[in-house]
């Protein structure tokens, strides 16, 4: 995956603190999730908060993410058009994307492999849709992992 602002591997604490480092909303990166392999992670900064957004790959190659909960499903051919959809408000993000952080070195091969092996067929509808991007919070994604 070349994309500018894919991370590959990065931690939730060294996401957080390049979204919030210039401090400002809308600052976004993909980053490969640290609970379920294969999946993504659209991590976007709001008022000094990280908020994570998971995207799926789907049978067929296409993209699925959970946003808010009652939103409607989407799904998006390349993640480039993914990432354009939410460029604009109001589309479902707690906020829109508007600065992508890009990362300074390429991410290691094997993660992107592994990433691109990992096709998600099914997926459950019951899922808490947004989780912060914090270390040490009983919150969101310990519940989470247990219900996939």
């Amino acid at each position: 995956m070349e994309l500018p602002y894919y991370h590959g591997p990065l931690t939730k604490q060294e996401c957080e603190t390049l979204l919030l480092k210039g401090g400002e909303d809308g600052n976004f990166l993909l980053r490969d999730s640290e609970s379920v392999p294969g999946v993504l992670c659209l991590c976007v900064s709001f008022r000094k908060f990280v908020y994570t957004y998971r995207i799926f790959r789907e049978k067929h190659g296409y993209y699925k993410i959970q946003t808010v909960e009652g939103a409607p499903k989407q799904i998006f051919p390349n993640l480039e058009e993914l990432i354009s959809k939410f460029e604009k408000p109001g589309q479902g993000l707690v906020v829109h994307l508007s600065n992508p952080i890009t990362r300074k070195s390429s991410c290691p091969r094997g993660r992107r492999m592994t990433l691109e092996l990992n096709v998600y067929e099914n997926t459950s509808e019951d899922y808490v849709d947004v989780l912060p991007c914090l270390e040490n919070k009983n919150i969101g994604e310990n519940k989470l992992t247990e219900r996939w």
